[in-house]
Formats: structure tokens, C-alpha cells, sequence
């Protein structure tokens, strides 16, 4: 499906995939995580799908763990176009996989989707009003918030957002009303400087943070945290109740 829109929407998008999984155990012991079905879908196909109907048109996935498997799971999709960013050397954390992955997302800003992040649409896909929200002029980051409240989160949010969307990261004894949820668009200018390995994308939030480049959207519809297996069986009830 087209979602006509006010503004260009990224033909590219990061996907990150190359995570172990460790609170999905058992699961997981034999199943990288990307791989795990919600709804009668695999996580990653959540995700790709959602790339799909906004028109991305290539989406670079990471894999390490595991990562034949995603390989192979991954061979017979379509759209949107596939790159495999192999980190299965070295995993390089949620930022040098990113910054391994640059020569593949192109000079634009992209996409950026963790690989379980599932939502329940509100009545304009979230991606297409992140692309519509975007403004490379004053953003290096847009992320996608969901409050503390949604189905399965049980920590103590990431972010407050002031009324223009800046961002400010919560401190350490402080409660946040946000959680990232696990999308965003971000820009190659993020990027700019990054150290090389392994390195959480963390660091260059908060660099953009307080540069006053950091700013958020609140999903529209319903997003759910699926970290551990418990979280599954809330999360696939919100999917069914929503189909009624």
C-alpha cells in the first residue's frame, strides 16, 4: 500500500538483527531472536513488512548470530531489497553496526529499526509521519516514543520530550514518560567522528542531545515491548483484539 505524503520517505533503512537474544532464552538457544514468532509472523518480517508499506526500497540487515539462518530466511524475500551487513567477525553493539553498514545506507537519512520492535498501526502508518516529522536542517535523530505504559515494558522510560520534541535522556534516578521504541530516522551527520568497533548508539543520541539535534515523535496506535517469552503471549492478545 501507498501512503501519499507531504514529504520524501528514506528508499533505505538499517535494520538491526545481530543481537544474541539472551532474555529470549530458551527460545533462542536454537533460533536467532529477528526469527521468533509473534502473530504467526517472525519478528524481522514484522519489521520488514512495516519498511515495505512505507516504500522503502533497501533494507541493510545485520546478522551475526546465528546468522545463516536469517541468511536463508531472508533469500526469498522480495521487498524490500535485502543487504546483508555481516558482523559475524566481530558484533559491533547498536552503533559500529550502523557505522560498518554506511556505504550500504547511502549519503540520506535512513530508516533505523530494531529487528523486534512490533507495533499496532494508529490511522497513519508511524513510519510515513516519521518521514513526514523529519527535518535534516535541525535533526541528526527522530525517534519513535512510546510511553512507559505500553504492553510488556516494565522499566523506567529513556527520554521527556519538551513540546517542540527535543529530547532530553532521563537521568539515572529519575522516571521518563518515554520509552524509544525502536525506530527512528536518523542521519549519516550522526554519524560524523564515530569511533570504530563495538559501541552502543547510545553515545551518539546523547552527543545529538546536546547539540539540541535530538527529537522524538510519539507513535500513534499501540506498541509492544516483546523482550522475554512471557511477553509474546500480551503481545499476539493486542494483535488479535485489534484485528476485530
Amino acid at each position: 500500500m501507498t501512503y501519499p505524503t507531504s514529504k520524501p520517505v528514506p528508499r533505505t533503512a538499517m535494520v538491526l538483527a545481530a543481537g544474541l537474544g539472551t532474555r529470549m532464552r530458551p527460545l533462542t538457544a536454537r533460533k536467532p531472536k529477528p526469527l521468533v514468532e509473534v502473530a504467526g509472523k517472525a519478528l524481522l518480517d514484522h519489521v520488514l513488512d512495516r519498511l515495505e508499506d512505507a516504500g522503502v526500497e533497501t533494507a541493510v540487515v545485520n546478522v551475526h548470530y546465528l546468522a545463516e539462518m536469517i541468511a536463508h530466511h531472508l533469500s526469498t524475500r522480495a521487498k524490500p531489497h535485502i543487504e546483508l551487513s555481516d558482523e559475524r567477525g566481530l558484533l559491533l553493539g547498536t552503533g559500529g553496526g550502523v557505522v560498518k553498514a554506511l556505504p550500504l545506507l547511502g549519503d540520506a537519512p535512513f530508516f533505523h529499526l530494531n529487528s523486534d520492535t512490533v507495533w499496532i498501526e494508529g490511522p497513519r502508518p508511524n513510519l510515513i509521519r516519521l518521514a513526514e516529522a523529519f527535518d535534516a536542517q535541525t535533526m541528526d535523530g527522530l525517534l519513535l516514543l512510546a510511553p512507559t505504559t505500553s504492553i510488556g515494558y516494565d522499566g523506567f522510560g529513556d527520554y521527556a520530550m519538551s513540546p517542540d520534541g527535543l529530547l532530553r535522556r532521563r537521568d539515572e534516578r529519575e522516571v521518563a514518560p518515554f520509552v524509544y521504541a525502536g525506530a527512528a530516522i536518523l542521519a549519516p551527520a550522526l554519524f560524523a567522528g564515530a569511533p570504530g568497533g563495538d559501541f552502543s548508539l547510545t553515545a551518539l543520541f546523547d552527543r545529538a542531545e546536546r547539540a539540541g539535534r535530538l527529537h522524538g515523535l510519539r507513535l500513534d496506535g499501540l506498541w509492544m515491548h516483546v523482550g522475554t517469552p512471557d511477553a509474546i503471549g500480551a503481545a499476539e492478545a493486542a494483535i488479535r483484539a485489534s484485528a476485530r
